[in-house]
């Protein structure tokens, strides 16, 4: 029988919802045999992943997602099986930390300056020991009342061109898989559908992420349409990646991405765990 993965999950060192070992718990019940933690610009749960996937018998990556820009557009790239205590992926996660509390700090200044005051606290009280991320916002504009939903936060205030929005903050993609390749990961570019790109940038991008020493791409994205994983199947067999996939998971009760619900790769797919030990 083959082993189920899910390589792209979030915990609350981030902008997920339970602890590591919660996550993995959760993990072990959906059937998952391989969980990857890949939390937004840091390492600090993947010690607690690995000691309670130890416990339960499950086999804990240790990965991160990164956020970078290419072209003006923010674009996640995720670093799967990394030696977490690499000096320049640490001086690396130190970066992102001063550019996430930078950039906290910028989209409270303009939300005040709309006349939405006391994010700034909010966020960090909400976050607590997590990395703060655009979600923290949307959530203390829906709970203060300035939108109904989380959808429209990022419409009316956080989106591009919007209010909140800050840009040319993320490094490029060329660091990032450099920052993934010396710690002797793969970097894998996440979620290709959400980018909403046209077919000729998406193509553009696979290109220029595979140029920057990119190694694979997530064929599969949660739950997914079927059209969808062919279209990125053939992104991927056109650029020579391998194939990766997850639930991008980061509460329960959401069954699109809960654990185990991305399934497994399609077949002709050349697996990102293929020279994995």
């Amino acid at each position: 029988m083959s082993k189920i993965y899910d390589l792209h999950s979030h915990s609350d060192y981030s902008d997920g919802i339970l602890s590591p070992s919660e996550l993995v718990s959760r993990a072990y019940e959906q059937s998952v045999n391989v969980l990857a933690l890949t939390d937004h610009d840091t390492l600090a749960g993947i010690a607690q992943a690995q000691a309670a996937a130890s416990s339960c018998g499950l086999d804990l990556i240790p990965g991160i997602e990164f956020s970078c820009q290419w072209n003006g557009r923010g674009i996640h790239i995720v670093g799967l099986n990394i030696d977490t205590g690499n000096e320049q992926l640490l001086s690396a996660v130190e970066e992102q930390r001063q550019r996430r509390e930078l950039r906290t700090e910028t989209i409270a200044k303009k939300l005040h300056k709309v006349g939405i005051e006391g994010s700034l606290h909010w966020v960090q009280q909400k976050a607590g020991k997590g990395t703060i991320g655009r979600p923290h916002f949307a959530q203390f504009l829906v709970e203060k009342g300035h939108v109904r939903t989380i959808n429209l936060a990022f419409k009316k205030y956080l989106g591009a061109g919007k209010p909140g929005d800050v840009k040319n903050l993320w490094p490029n993609i060329e660091d990032v898989c450099g920052w993934i390749r010396a710690a002797g990961g793969h970097a894998v570019l996440a979620h290709p559908d959400k980018y909403k790109l046209t077919r000729t940038k998406l193509r553009e991008l696979c290109a220029d992420f595979k140029e920057a020493g990119g190694a694979a791409i997530e064929i599969v994205s949660g739950k997914q349409q079927a059209n969808v994983t062919q279209n990125i199947m053939g992104l991927a067999k056109e650029f020579d990646l391998l194939g990766s996939l997850g639930s991008d998971f980061h509460q329960p009760h959401q069954p699109w991405q809960e654990l185990a619900c991305c399934g497994v790769l399609p077949e002709g797919v050349k697996p990102v765990w293929q020279n994995w030990g």
